[in-house]
């Protein structure tokens, strides 16, 4: 719709996994090295993480394209199965036709591995979305890793998944699959702002576009912090920047489009969207009842040694309690700050109860902060 406008010959942005447009960040080369060494060498079992929106299966169909012919790929990318049609789906993709059960099916799976092994030819089996795998058919795949020589795997298994594969391959259930792991590599989001803006460059030369300073710095800078670095995002905003772009008429696109973009897809900044309705919070509450603080007070209110022991005034008492009041944990607050009160009372101190609340009440302890009495 807006390719005539921008003078683009393809949709840069599509959402689709072509390897067409991959472009290559430090992580996605680190990964390729990976998964290169780790067939090549016959390692076995190799497991790729990334971010949701990474690029993790437009790299996997990049290598998919350029492996030699030797290499017999497998590709699971829907991991929701129960091992019997996990089974059925690995005898359609390896064309293994004479079987009826799960023993028929692993007779012929090995020979064919075998046939493969002893002619120098690789055989891979990747499963994208493997975070989702059930713990029984992981088991499997564990299994399937038996295939084997003296010296190689004859089976190289790929597992491609989000941050969750690594939490669901802790599980102790697990931990033998979790042994046979040979090789762990991770696509990491794109680091900066620089980096967002080659992408989005690349993107754009491979489309055909004779001039890729479509974005102004403010709007690549807004991209990069609404997409956090994550491919599929930039590739949302900057698809709706273009077709906003071309609705409106604007030969660039401005950071103001990419912001009310944002705002319709729920993209936004953090520090962009806007704060939950807080309200203040109010004085903390009393932590003893009424009659708690009056017995409190009171001991203050004995002898020592016969002689009457008059405690600190009111006021004074306030200000070394209200560390307590406010549930505050300083450090400095000394044992005979909080407990001011050990005095032993002798027995001829007796008062009445009447007396002991005429005191509390001229002490000022029994009023809440609003000054009404308890």
């Amino acid at each position: 719709m807006y390719l005539e406008f921008y003078g683009l010959k393809q949709l840069p942005f599509a959402l689709t996994p072509d390897p067409h447009y991959i472009y290559f960040t430090p992580s996605h080369t680190e990964v390729m090295a990976n998964l290169h060494y780790g067939i090549e060498s016959g390692k076995g079992l190799i497991v790729v993480t990334g971010e949701v929106g990474t690029g993790k299966t437009t790299m996997l169909r990049w290598v998919m394209q350029r492996l030699d012919r030797s290499v017999l790929v497998a590709y699971v990318f829907n991991p929701r199965l129960a091992v019997p049609e996990f089974y059925q789906h690995l005898a359609s993709l390896f064309d293994i036709r004479n079987w009826e059960n799960k023993s028929d099916f692993l007779i012929e799976f090995g020979r064919v591995l075998e046939a493969r092994h002893s002619r120098g030819l690789r055989t891979v089996l990747i499963i994208d979305e493997a975070h989702g795998l059930s713990t029984d058919v992981l088991e499997e795949v564990r299994l399937l890793c038996n295939f084997e020589s003296d010296t190689a795997k004859k089976l190289q298994i790929v597992l491609t998944g989000q941050p969750e594969l690594r939490n669901v391959l802790n599980d102790p259930q697990l931990r033998q699959l979790k042994q046979r792991i040979a090789l762990r590599c991770e696509i990491k989001a794109l680091p900066n702002v620089e980096e967002t803006a080659q992408y989005i460059a690349s993107r754009m030369k491979i489309a055909g576009a004779v001039r890729t300073e479509i974005f102004s710095p403010g709007a690549v800078d807004y991209i990069f912090r609404c997409s956090e670095g994550i491919p599929r995002n930039i590739n949302n905003l900057c698809d709706n920047a273009l077709l906003n772009g071309f609705a409106s008429g604007a030969s660039m696109v401005s950071r103001a489009m990419i912001e009310e973009i944002a705002g319709t897809f729920d993209m936004l900044p953090r520090v962009d969207r806007q704060p939950l309705n807080i309200q203040e919070n109010e004085a903390p509450a009393r932590i003893f009842k009424a009659a708690g603080r009056a017995e409190l007070w009171s001991a203050g209110e004995g002898h020592s040694n016969g002689k009457e022991y008059k405690p600190a005034s009111p006021d004074s008492f306030a200000i070394k309690t209200s560390s307590v009041d406010s549930h505050s944990s300083s450090s400095s607050t000394t044992d005979a700050d909080i407990l001011i009160n050990e005095y032993r009372r002798r027995s001829d101190s007796y008062v009445t109860a009447d007396e002991l609340a005429s005191k509390y009440v001229r002490s000022g302890f029994g009023r809440e902060n609003n000054g009404q009495s308890i």
